[in-house]
């Protein structure tokens, strides 16, 4: 007769228990909260060495083990934990979570419920001025007299909508179309369950200084109050390689090296070979890789060469 397997018992992590079903408080009135999860780091240790077989020896510690998996982007053992998420988010910033689509995911309809009654406000001091050098970001605020007119005419705004919203309800105006100019402060709620490779993914993206403030206060939340308390191990290597990491690529590593020989004549010419480094009636050229570059440069107390050539 066949040796029996012995039995696994699931998964547990005190930390998170303790935190199951308690919700966060995130901007004005949004929140995230743990519904459910499976796995630990153990977990990624195990995925990670069934591949080595029956009577293989264990090389390294569970540490170790996970850091060089991180390191090496070795993502499949980090699928095989999976946390499931109730949040509560205003719709703009929505539109930007959803667009991960590698997730499972039920969010609150507004064809069968009547619509959240609350809208994200902003107060007077917490307007973003349009960065002159990023498309897509906000640079410096507002002053706090255009910033009080702000958050009064967006107030006007929300209430209006509501209104008329309400409105065409009590109409008998069907819900599916009754929301249509409902403002995207509205918050929305859903429930979001994804695995921690997609997670890590998510949270470098979304915690990344460039990210909208909104939603980056989302990911800060879900990565220091839920998988720092999950999964300890994983989330300090995320932290040391992805977070806390540079990447370098053919390119920085070329002009780094001359860089650090002290070679800074060569040091531009190649990054004119290169191509990020053009020149115009006006001088040099502003892109955005030679921009990176030369924050990375920096970060490493490095001269940028052509810094006088502005």
């Amino acid at each position: 007769m066949s040796e029996q397997p012995e039995r696994v018992e699931r998964a547990v992590v005190p930390a998170l228990e303790e935190i199951l079903g308690v919700a966060f408080p995130v901007l004005d009135d949004g929140f995230v909260r743990v519904v459910d999860y499976m796995g630990n780091d153990s977990s990624i240790v195990q995925a990670a060495r069934v591949s080595y077989g029956k009577g293989t020896r264990k090389t390294s510690e569970d540490r170790g083990l996970i850091r060089y998996l991180l390191r090496h982007r070795h993502t499949t053992p980090f699928e095989m934990c999976e946390i499931k998420l109730h949040v509560r988010v205003p719709m703009d910033c929505w539109r930007q979570w959803i667009r991960h689509r590698t997730a499972n995911v039920n969010e609150y309809s507004t064809r069968y419920s009547i619509a959240i009654d609350k809208a994200q406000g902003t107060r007077p001091d917490q307007w973003r001025r349009q960065a002159a050098s990023n498309k897509q970001g906000s640079d410096g605020f507002a002053d706090q007299e255009a910033g009080q007119r702000l958050t009064e005419r967006e107030q006007e705004l929300q209430s209006l909508a509501r209104e008329i919203y309400n409105e065409r309800l009590e109409q008998g105006i069907a819900r599916e179309q009754a929301r249509k100019d409902l403002p995207l402060a509205t918050y929305t709620e859903a429930y979001w369950k994804v695995d921690l490779h997609n997670l890590l993914h998510f949270l470098a993206l979304r915690m990344d200084p460039h990210a909208q403030q909104e939603i980056r206060a989302y990911a800060t939340l879900i990565g220091e109050q839920v998988v720092a308390k999950w999964l300890p191990l994983a989330w300090e290597a995320f932290q040391d390689y992805r977070m806390g990491g540079f990447f370098l690529t053919r390119i920085d590593r070329e002009v780094f090296e001359l860089v650090t020989r002290g070679e800074q004549e060569a040091a531009v010419r190649k990054a004119e070979e290169l191509g990020i480094l053009s020149r115009g009636k006006d001088g040099l050229k502003r892109n955005r890789e030679r921009s990176e570059l030369e924050s990375k440069l920096s970060a490493f107390g490095l001269p940028v060469p052509w810094a006088d050539q502005e």
